[in-house]
């Protein structure tokens, strides 16, 4: 990429992603090292283009990080603080000169531009690990998963979009069924109840979280996975969508 073209994008409006994806029962967090800067770490995020709807605008976002399509993916809240950005050390370093970047790229423009106020909207998505294929954009100088407990600190304030966004994935996990798009396509019950002992940070009595998923009629039973000894075998369920 040889510029980054102000004119296509909307000012002092802003889209920040919290991916969370979940693996070795361990539920992660994808972020990004900036390129403007030595170790310094924030959220996929991006601006929105004067041509399309922010809800089309998370979406390419998150495609162009993560190569993957119709994934689920919500809006949880609008930050919006009077010093949001403007105060960050970040910004006051990179508006001072005190960070490295290709000044071909981020010129005096773009630079302003970019430590001006912006408000952002904060989404957050859920995605299969397996599935994804990291790219880097513009800022970033390499994408990694992160467990949702060391997560370093970000800049501006995306720590606390993180945490917000945790909050909100709490509160829809059980009411809107969202927690299997974090899973691979078919499972056992025991990995989805790590699943969600991993979310809520706490364990499920066994008996009791199957009878609960069983009565939500929402699992299609397949055959047993097998581990070698067949009566210990467990069965394999996929979710079948409504």
């Amino acid at each position: 990429m040889n510029e980054f073209n102000l004119d296509q994008y909307l000012p002092h409006l802003s889209i920040d992603c919290v991916i969370f994806g979940y693996e070795g029962k361990e539920l992660k967090i994808l972020i990004s090292k900036s390129k403007l800067g030595d170790n310094f770490w924030a959220l996929p995020g991006g601006y929105i283009k004067k041509s399309e709807g922010i809800d089309k605008a998370a979406s390419r976002i998150l495609y162009e990080r993560t190569a993957l399509k119709n994934i689920y993916l919500e809006q949880f809240r609008v930050f919006g603080h009077e010093t949001r950005i403007v105060e960050s050390p970040y910004n006051e370093a990179l508006r001072l000169g005190y960070l490295q970047y290709d000044a071909t790229i981020f010129t005096e423009e773009v630079i302003s531009w970019l430590t001006d106020r912006f408000v952002c909207i904060g989404y957050y998505a859920l995605v299969d690990i397996q599935k994804v294929t990291t790219q880097n954009r513009e800022f970033d100088e390499l994408l990694e998963w992160r467990n949702i407990q060391q997560i370093p600190n970000l800049m501006h304030d995306h720590n606390s979009i993180v945490e917000e966004a945790l909050t909100a994935l709490r509160l829809n996990f059980d009411a809107k069924l969202i927690g299997f798009n974090l899973l691979p396509e078919v499972f056992t019950m025991r990995e989805i109840q790590e699943l969600y002992e991993t979310v809520y940070e706490r364990n499920f009595a066994n008996n009791n979280f199957q009878k609960k998923m069983l009565d939500l009629k929402v699992l299609e039973r397949l055959e047993k996975k097998f581990t070698g000894a067949q009566n210990k075998a467990p069965y394999l369920y996929r979710f079948v969508k409504k």
